[in-house]
């Protein structure tokens, strides 16, 4: 599976970085900004803060849903 596209985001629980965030979805926060959500294909959960761009880009590439 091809995980250049994914949002990539650091996992608490490994303590690992730059981990593709599989089933990611993206949301806005009360004060306008986008925030993706999701698990590291191993169960473990993650989220991520996005830029506007950033966050657009991900949900039109198809790697994550829209939430708002």
């Amino acid at each position: 599976m091809d995980t250049s596209k994914f949002i990539k985001a650091y996992c608490l629980k490994t303590k690992e970085k730059n981990v593709p965030m599989h089933n990611a979805v993206v949301s806005k926060t009360a004060r306008g900004g986008y925030i993706a959500k999701g698990d590291d294909g191993k169960g473990n959960k993650m989220s991520a803060i996005l830029s506007e761009t950033n966050a657009l880009k991900a949900i039109a590439d198809g790697t994550a849903k829209k939430d708002f």
